[in-house]
């Protein structure tokens, strides 16, 4: 190990210095920043539970006792799966906040992006329940910025339903100023839509039934000037044809401005247009179509809109699927309110980290190089190419 490695691991260490140790005084042998930052470390190499970290920790021994302070070797697994059951999710993951917010600067540096979309959805981790102690599936909600390959946050809640109490509390954790902010219908509210204007930030909120007024009111008027083409508004239409997994997909993008006399307008903070987007694609020799209408803070800037619209499914195809298929999140079967969150948030900040690495491998290959190559490992970890 280089001395530059040696100080980047002791440099990473110190965002946990902070956290309330949740062990008791007599089982306190590992220091609790070595055993996070091996946790952190052995996930990018594969691990899938507190196993398999202490497994690889073995293996990498003599690597770890030069980096990090480890007065009595590598942890076993009961000390990982101790440490991950009883660390409070959202204070565990606020020591990774300084960290997060340096790669989201240098990645909007490195992709010269002034106004990023942020992705907000939910996942269920399917097989995290724990029916015989009445335990439910995960359900947690998290931002991404899917230009940027980077998780910003994530809350855990019961149930789907959920998520419009757990998304304001995912937008506390985060500096949303200057961003755009992207939620499905679930989370089209107006508190919502409230809090982001004040957090100086803008919307682009997805409308289907339940708000079923707004939605209709929107509809009928998109369709009104539809009929002679936008003839009598300030329309703006953006249109985009691309072969996509194997089909042809056309995408219209239409945005107005909002109308004065729409119901309950002043209930919305800041809301500035209405959007729609047509879709048409073929399947299995068919030609399909759908439509989706929005709402938006957003002044008329079709291009804006678009990109938003867009961007905002990078956290179902670049966020939640890679988790499923490359981390195997949707088969993992470690139960616990906490150490299941935990793993969650720290399988979220893995990702960031190999997305951020300018290698063109894939995510499983760069993960496989973490395991294999340790001078690979520490450039994902440090972001420093050796």
């Amino acid at each position: 190990m280089t001395d530059t490695q040696r100080t980047s691991l002791l440099d990473i260490a110190k965002h946990f210095e902070s956290l309330e140790e949740p062990r008791s005084h007599v089982n306190r042998r590992h220091p609790l920043t070595s055993v996070i930052v091996i946790a952190v470390m052995a996930i990018l190499a594969g691990a899938k539970g507190a196993t398999a970290i202490a497994k690889w920790a073995l293996a990498k021994e003599e690597m770890l006792r030069r980096g990090l302070p480890l007065p009595h070797g590598v942890p076993r697994k009961d000390v990982f799966r101790v440490v991950l059951s009883r660390l409070h999710p959202q204070l565990f993951q606020a020591c990774f906040t300084n960290w997060v917010e340096s790669l989201r600067l240098k990645a909007m540096d490195k992709h010269e992006i002034d106004r990023p979309i942020y992705g907000i959805d939910g996942k269920t981790h399917r097989r995290s329940h724990d029916r015989a102690n009445g335990l439910a599936a995960l359900h947690s909600v998290s931002v991404w910025a899917s230009e940027l390959g980077l998780s910003l946050g994530q809350v855990a809640c019961a149930e789907k339903s959920n998520e419009i109490t757990a998304i304001p509390e995912l937008l506390h954790l985060i500096d949303i100023e200057g961003a755009i902010i992207t939620i499905d219908a679930m989370g089209t509210q107006k508190a919502i839509a409230q809090q982001i204007v004040e957090g100086k930030a803008d919307y682009v909120l997805a409308l289907k039934g339940n708000q079923e007024k707004l939605h209709d009111a929107v509809m009928a008027y998109i369709n009104q000037h539809l009929e002679n083409d936008f003839a009598d508004v300030k329309a703006r239409q953006h249109i985009v044809t691309e072969k996509l997994h194997g089909h042809n997909e056309t995408r219209i993008y239409t945005q107005l401005p909002v109308p004065r006399d729409l119901p309950m307008l002043e209930d919305w903070a800041g809301l500035q247009s209405v959007g729609m987007v047509v879709r048409c694609y073929d399947k299995d020799g068919k030609e399909c179509s759908d439509v989706r209408y929005y709402i938006s803070s957003l002044r008329v800037g079709v291009n804006q809109f678009a990109r938003a619209a867009r961007k905002h499914w990078g956290i179902e195809n670049g966020c939640h699927y890679t988790l499923d298929m490359t981390f195997r999140e949707d088969e993992s079967r470690i139960r616990g309110p906490r150490i299941r969150e935990n793993f969650a948030w720290l399988n979220r900040l893995a990702l960031s980290l190999l997305k951020q690495h300018p290698s063109k491998d894939s995510i499983a290959m760069k993960r496989q190089l973490c395991g294999w190559d340790d001078n690979f490992l520490f450039e994902v970890l440090t972001g420093i190419r050796l």
